[in-house]
């Protein structure tokens, strides 16, 4: 590995002493630094950014500093390279950066010698379909969500997978998520934690109207299809909580595994289940 991309959240007081150690220590073991321009932002004397889709398309590692949200826009620009990510957590609640600022420099020790692990996770399609027409495609880590405006009232969205119908829900919205994503929007809608490589989508209605309304799991292959059936309301499909679409009266969402996948560095100190534990305190009285 020899280009070295780093993404770094400017928001983040701790971003500034560690990219200038990060871009030292790098530079000394002969690597190439490209800083994104948020990172070259932080610190202008390491250089000039680059924006971050071209960080993605040239690097053979991208360094995120921040959280979940700064990786999650990574995932997305990486397309079909097989780049891994090595996520730093700056603090707050991070599932994707699991990698702590103690591990960072071990952890790129084992990189750079090439003796490290990867999580391999499985990524999202979700197509927007109008009159047979596609009018919009994107690309997702975590999850798919459809939902109402604030003011909207419940809306209809009939759901099928695999062309066989499943049910209309009447809800606030309807979650498709990853197994990543399970930790996220998901688990908050009540979700199940899925383990992140398991083969899977979970389809979890979002304060549906019917209380005997459940999240479904349905297998990786599965080709989930949602039609938006509430012709007043304004409904919205987002993408990993960050970019989207506003939907029509009858547009259809198609959502399946897409053909790629996102390699994640893991901890050398923490297996998933420490993460669980850690995050989501349990245990503790």
């Amino acid at each position: 590995m020899q280009r070295i991309g780093i993404v770094a959240k400017p928001t983040k007081p701790e971003a500034e002493p560690i990219l200038r150690k990060l871009v030292t220590w790098l530079r000394e073991h002969g690597r190439e630094v490209i800083l994104d321009q948020e990172a070259a932002g932080i610190c202008p004397e390491l250089g000039p950014g680059l924006p971050r889709a071209d960080v993605a398309a040239t690097a053979d590692l991208v360094i995120v500093l921040g959280g979940d949200g700064t990786l999650l826009s990574v995932a997305r620009l990486i397309g079909t390279r097989d780049v891994p990510i090595l996520g730093v957590n700056l603090g707050g609640l991070g599932f994707l950066t699991e990698v702590t600022l103690d591990e960072l420099f071990p952890t790129l020790e084992t990189v750079l010698r090439d003796k490290y692990d990867v999580s391999r996770r499985l990524t999202l399609t979700a197509r927007v379909l109008r009159r047979g027409e596609v009018v919009a495609s994107f690309e997702a880590l975590n999850d798919a969500v459809i939902t109402k405006t604030a003011l909207s009232r419940i809306v209809d969205l009939e759901a099928h997978v695999n062309g066989e119908y499943v049910a209309t829900f009447r809800a606030d919205g309807l979650i498709v998520s990853t197994p990543t994503g399970s930790t996220a929007y998901c688990l908050a809608a009540g979700g199940p934690i899925i383990y992140p490589t398991l083969p899977a989508l979970v389809i979890i209605p979002i304060c549906p109207h019917t209380l005997t309304n459940r999240p479904l799991v349905v297998p990786e292959s599965a080709v989930v299809e949602i039609i938006q059936g509430s012709a007043e309301a304004e409904v919205h499909l987002t993408v990993d909580g960050q970019v989207g679409v506003g939907l029509r009266h009858r547009d259809v969402v198609a959502v399946q595994r897409s053909a790629r996948s996102i390699a994640l560095v893991k901890s050398a100190k923490l297996n998933y289940f420490d993460l669980l534990r850690t995050k989501l305190k349990w245990g503790e009285r």
